[in-house]
């Protein structure tokens, strides 16, 4: 059986700002493996090159709670800071040695002698697929990472880097949610499905805009989630939003977003949470704002 994430991943983009002490993030992060959550998404640049750590440290304080994970990490950004202070401006770097070396560094501050899946976070458009590829194979062969995938690639970007590999890339962890559709229509997730690759969904609430954006297509969207949300029993609009992705046949994976164990609790419910495809239409035409052709 190839590599499986749990059905919803927890994020950690900010969790720099949460405020959690070591104990507050374990205590947190027990409570998602509890709770059916066992994939932690990262990035090597999430809190200026700061979030590996805290969760590292926090992790660290229990033992035999890393084997009960799978950690994602991503690598191929970087800018100016303490960490690149000869950098003058914002780069993508997906060559071996730097690839090689963010590795090496998660693996630090995870405390750990493993990554799970790494990704490379961005397109590079300076990208040497074999060079990519290189460090994949000799961070592989190592033992140091177990599988491999990209973020926000197209298609044709995920297959070049796929045609320079002998094992599979498993995932490509894009922006999708309800009010970004912009992955629907350009092909790329009728190429995971294609791939059988599962898409890991970033921001799948739109950043909360559904919640707060004063606009005539957040308002008319409002008001198609009350209305469906009323069809199934008063489910709360988040859940609608989760369902809307967890119901699509590519099997898109949602990256939540928040540190608070309500949020959590209110992700989960939405698993079982059934769409019908009128339902899901309603949603798909309300955004869009024009009926389908």
């Amino acid at each position: 059986m190839g590599f499986e994430m749990s059905r919803l991943v927890q994020g950690f983009w900010r969790l720099e700002n949460w405020g959690m002490t070591k104990d507050e993030l374990l205590d947190f992060t027990k409570f998602c493996l509890e709770n059916g959550i066992d994939t932690f998404d990262h990035a090597d640049v999430y809190g200026a090159y700061t979030a590996e750590k805290l969760f590292g440290d926090a992790i660290s304080l229990e033992k035999g709670i890393r084997e009960k994970m799978k950690l994602v990490t991503k690598c191929g950004i970087k800018f100016p800071s303490g960490k690149f202070p000869d950098l003058k401006v914002k780069i993508y770097d997906t060559g071996k040695e730097h690839i090689v070396k963010s590795v090496e560094d998660s693996l630090k501050n995870f405390c750990t002698d493993y990554i799970d899946l790494l990704l490379i976070h961005r397109p590079d458009p300076f990208m040497d697929a074999d060079e990519t590829a290189e460090a994949f194979v000799e961070l592989k062969k190592a033992g140091k990472v177990l599988n491999f995938g990209v973020s926000n690639f197209l298609p044709i970007q995920f297959d070049l880097l796929q045609s320079r590999l002998d094992f599979e890339l498993v995932t490509n962890q894009v922006e999708i949610s309800a009010m970004e559709l912009v992955n629907f229509d350009n092909g790329t997730l009728d190429h995971c499905q294609m791939k059988r690759v599962a898409p890991m969904a970033w921001s799948p609430l739109a950043g909360g805009r559904i919640f707060t954006e004063q606009s005539e297509r957040a308002d008319r969207m409002r008001e198609t989630m009350k209305e469906i949300s009323a069809e199934l029993g008063d489910v709360a609009a988040d859940q609608l939003m989760y369902a809307f992705l967890l119901n699509h046949p590519s099997k898109i994976i949602p990256v939540m977003g928040s540190g608070k164990k309500e949020r959590v609790v209110s992700a989960l419910k939405a698993l079982d949470i059934k769409l019908s495809k009128e339902q899901w239409f309603k949603i798909w035409v309300s955004s869009k704002g024009k009926k389908v052709d």
